[in-house]
């Protein structure tokens, strides 16, 4: 039965309300004591004008707290806007007014209402249940993209879910999860919470290590968890003796997603943990379409993200024309979700690209003869040298492989005589120098590929959830060398 997410989150603590509901390691709530809380932050918030259909700015860390603050917003029919919090105060305040957020929990913003992080409510306020309230639009994330530019994605679809469904086929109800990256990101944030109101016990980490991860693991017996590229390579740059001192064992499913996964990387996962349970998905923030690939059937297409799944479709088209394209031939991925365009959400600030129903997340790519999908690059990304196109993604798998290299950003600059030359920028605390990472990438790409610069940086170059900006890395790189 679809109930709302206040619903879902009071019948779980009737069922079992000792039961562990969320923990980040500081503090620890049952299915209990989290609806009670978010009962009583939910009056909270009303009292500060919070109504359904509100949006609410949520710039908190990953903690029990974040939770709360989302549960608690739900119950009254609001959906949260979550951001970093860490997020540069003019960038926040832009993505603010963008969003004519009712409330900003965890920053101030001139003119909006406002609470601090670590704000506990009255203790007057009544933690009993409130009157149902469906939230119209059930999250609001921004754009994981490099334009610059402020952008939400605001899923349309209602804030209902059936606490005893599976909320997608590839996870379970009633599971351990491990919550590994930042939850203002919309790939933590939709497992942590699609499990949360179908029975999950979460486990938040306030920051990625991966040997702490390792250690969750053993300790809180996770079944599921979701995480990145960046990830993977952190937890497999341990050393082996370090991974193999933990029981994993109680993983029954390792979702990646959020960038490509180099095949080395993949490979040494599916041999670590075994094929069947380490799963990729390919979609975006817009749930404009989906393709799945369990690890037996990439063992069979080594690099492809998979078909088309949840009923979505997915086309390449050629970048100028639109036409599509045959098997084997690079070009713009266009999706569609199962119930057509504009079905799963809303752009604030910006416009999608489309074609005929179909709709671009800017990624390249092309589909085998039995429809995988394999992806190259993004279109603005793409470097084109002395009219070669050439993939950064490819070029920083090639540089991840070293063993020394903790992550690298690539990307195109100008050149007199090629139009643009491969500059790249790695982060590398194990110790190499330019000349041996020159080498290692030589032996693995074309010459074309090869970047004819590398700057070694002392500091990591993407955030938790693997994200980067490669439009801002190189306008800082260009602007520190014009000055």
């Amino acid at each position: 039965m679809q109930l709302s997410i206040s619903r879902c989150v009071t019948e779980l603590a009737r069922r079992d309300p000792d039961r562990l509901a969320v923990t980040d390691g500081t503090r620890t709530l049952t299915r209990a004591e989290l609806d009670r809380s978010t009962n009583r932050l939910a009056r909270d918030y009303a009292a500060r004008g919070v109504v359904t259909g509100d949006l609410v700015t949520v710039a908190l860390p990953n903690s029990v707290e974040f939770v709360e603050a989302c549960v608690a917003l739900w119950k009254l029919g609001a959906a949260p806007q979550p951001v970093s919090s860490r997020l540069p105060d003019a960038e926040r305040d832009a993505v603010v007014g963008l969003a004519n957020s009712r409330l900003v929990v965890g920053a101030e913003v001139a003119g909006r209402a406002w609470l601090p992080a670590g704000h506990v409510p009255d203790a007057g306020l009544s933690d009993a249940e409130l009157p149902d309230a469906v939230t119209p639009e059930w999250k609001a994330p921004t754009s994981g993209g490099s334009t610059g530019r402020p952008k939400l994605i605001i899923a349309t679809t209602p804030g209902v879910f059936d606490p005893d469904q599976p909320a997608v086929p590839y996870m379970r109800t009633g599971d351990v999860q491990l919550t590994c990256g930042p939850l203002y990101h919309n790939g933590p944030f939709i497992y942590a919470f699609r499990g949360l109101v179908t029975g999950h016990s979460l486990v938040v980490m306030p920051r990625f290590d991966a040997e702490r991860m390792l250690a969750l693991v053993q300790e809180h017996r996770i079944g599921f968890c979701m995480i990145v590229p960046t990830m993977m390579q952190r937890v497999w740059r341990l050393p082996a003796d370090v991974r193999a001192a933990y029981d994993v064992s109680s993983l029954h499913t390792v979702l990646h997603l959020g960038a490509p996964c180099p095949r080395w990387l993949k490979q040494a996962w599916l041999d670590w943990l075994g094929p069947e349970r380490v799963l990729e998905l390919y979609a975006g923030t817009e749930a404009n379409g989906i393709t799945v690939i369990t690890g037996p059937e990439w063992l069979e297409r080594p690099g492809s993200v998979g078909r088309p799944a949840l009923g979505s479709s997915v086309k390449v088209l050629h970048r100028e024309t639109g036409e599509q394209l045959p098997p084997g031939e690079v070009g713009e991925v266009y999706l569609q979700p199962v119930n057509g365009p504009g079905t799963t959400y809303r752009y604030v600030g910006a416009e999608p690209t489309a074609r005929d129903g179909f709709e671009s997340l800017g990624d390249l790519g092309f589909l085998d003869a039995d429809g995988y999908l394999y992806l190259t690059d993004r279109t603005a990304d793409l470097v084109v040298s002395g009219g070669s196109n050439i993939y950064p993604a490819e070029v920083e798998a090639a540089l991840d492989s070293h063993p020394a290299v903790r992550s690298s950003v690539v990307f195109g600059v100008p050149d007199d005589d090629l139009g643009e030359r491969v500059h790249a920028l790695v982060d590398a605390p194990g110790g190499v120098s330019v000349e041996e990472l020159l080498q290692h990438v030589s032996s693995r790409l074309v010459r074309y590929k090869v970047p004819r610069g590398i700057d070694l940086v002392d500091e990591p170059l993407r955030d938790d959830a693997g994200k980067v900006r490669r439009t801002q890395v190189k306008a800082q790189w260009l602007a520190a060398r014009s000055s």
